[in-house]
């Protein structure tokens, strides 16, 4: 991985074909919520399966807790999209059969010269694509657990969510102040939710 993709740092903006064909940018599919990125080798992979097939019980979690998923493999669209629908997935998978990825992040598996995937990352990321973590996986335990990505997610929500603790007597009295760009999901934009805070 890159030396400058730390966490702090704003992750690249790739710009992808989904597997509806379709051109989506990294910004896009977040919007201003958390976002679990998978870097995955491809559907090929049986650890890269047996990952997933975790992540589509999380994703039903991540569905109702204002989270994002987007998974990106140097598979083909065609590939991507059996990938996807194999797992029984829901979120957008992107194709990168050009490895621009790959190339771009310095993370060719040269070890599979055969397939040229890239090595497989989970990366956790903040609204605005702001690094959390980092996870490498080339190796299946270095990837992270469903519960270690609940874990990330509480951590990552809870700085980026001013209504986190309802309870107190300031959030309660913007409530009744009609001040609703303090709660999730009125607020115009993370962003500026936090600007009010400040």
């Amino acid at each position: 991985m890159r030396a400058d993709l730390i966490p702090g740092a704003r992750f690249p903006d790739y710009k992808l074909t989904d597997h509806t064909a379709t051109r989506r940018t990294l910004s896009e599919l977040q919007g201003t919520d958390p976002l679990v990125l998978v870097l995955s080798r491809g559907g090929y992979c049986p650890k890269d399966r047996r990952q997933h097939e975790g992540l589509v019980q999380l994703h039903r979690e991540l569905e109702v807790g204002y989270c994002r998923m987007v998974t990106i493999s140097t598979d083909t669209i065609v590939e991507t999209n059996e990938f996807r629908t194999g797992m029984g997935a829901h979120w957008p998978f992107l194709s990168d059969a050009r490895r621009l990825v790959q190339q771009d992040l310095d993370i060719a598996e040269y070890t599979d010269p055969a397939h040229n995937p890239m090595i497989p990352h989970v990366i956790v990321l903040e609204p605005g694509l702001i690094i959390y973590k980092i996870y490498n996986g080339y190796w299946f335990f270095g990837r992270p657990t469903v519960e270690e990505l609940r874990q990330d997610l509480r951590t990552v929500t809870k700085k980026c969510r001013p209504d986190w603790d309802i309870t107190t007597p300031a959030l309660k009295a913007a409530w009744e102040q009609n001040r609703k760009e303090l709660f999730h999901p009125y607020g115009e934009s993370y962003v500026h939710a936090l600007s009010e805070q400040s």
